[in-house]
């Protein structure tokens, strides 16, 4: 009866731990497009027009230009990025293509979704999906990995008659993250996100604090930071799952201990009875 006393208040510790785990795995409520949401796309990585988390932008454009968005990724999270491209009443076959670059303008590759669509003539639309992997907080210097810091989305047609070059086209872009956790913390983060410029305010914001002149101005090509800004990923729930499991360990030893040491102590002989 003891012993089913501790487990179960054991267990119910356990849980209490493992419940902030849970929520904070959830992906978090995002602002939605709405009237101040973009409208406009940029035409390069340097003037790629920013959008948040869950907020929906939109652009006009021409079939054959290049639109560019920029998002923000923290660590252990995974993005994903929405395009839908609404095409011209009358145009022929186009094939349409989505790609992701991380904030050292390398192309990531997308887990899963389509990336690139062709639209059938006289099409209304064409939809595309890119699911990257994971972001890491750290990663080797000749991996490719999504590391966090700035991402830049792409949007354009690959390929094209001469007949449908400059027609008018529409486009619905979104990138949303979900917060995966633990499973993706490594031992490890980078100094500063991959965000173009942040390096030098770091370093400037450094020099202000030891001379006190903050007379010069150095521009950040990215203002975007994910909400609550980006993480020193210090912390996972990595750590939660682990105390659990090493409190799990320590009841199977208890339990292990109580059921082989019987339920009396044990009956003793006198030498030469």
């Amino acid at each position: 009866m003891r012993f089913t006393r501790v487990l179960s208040t054991a267990l119910l510790a356990v849980g209490l731990a493992a419940g902030p785990a849970a929520a904070d795995s959830s992906p978090s409520p995002s602002p939605s497009g709405g009237s101040d949401a973009p409208t406009q796309a940029g035409t390069s990585f340097r003037t790629a027009t920013e959008i948040e988390q869950g907020q929906q932008a939109t652009a006009s454009g021409s079939t054959g230009d290049y639109m560019y968005w920029s998002f923000p990724a923290d660590a252990d999270e995974r993005p994903t990025v929405k395009a839908t491209v609404k095409l011209s009443d009358k145009h022929t076959e186009q094939t349409w293509q989505l790609d992701v670059y991380d904030g050292l303008r390398r192309r990531q590759s997308c887990q899963y979704g389509a990336q690139t669509r062709t639209a059938a003539q006289g099409a209304a639309s064409v939809e595309l999906t890119c699911v990257l992997r994971t972001v890491r907080a750290w990663s080797e210097p000749w991996a490719n990995d999504p590391l966090p810091g700035t991402y830049y989305v792409r949007l354009t047609v690959v390929g094209l008659q001469a007949s449908d070059l400059g027609q008018p086209v529409s486009a619905e872009v979104r990138a949303d993250a979900k917060h995966v956790g633990g499973p993706a913390a490594v031992d490890g983060s980078l100094s500063q996100p991959l965000v173009p410029g942040i390096a030098v305010k770091a370093a400037q914001n450094e020099d202000d604090s030891a001379d006190g002149d903050g007379s010069k101005k150095h521009a950040v090509l990215s203002s975007i930071e994910p909400d609550g800004g980006w993480s020193s990923n210090w912390w996972s729930d990595r750590w939660v799952w682990s105390g659990i499991g090493a409190v799990l360990a320590a009841l199977a030893g208890i339990g292990g201990y109580a059921l082989t040491r019987g339920s009396g102590r044990p009956s003793r002989v006198p030498p030469g009875v």
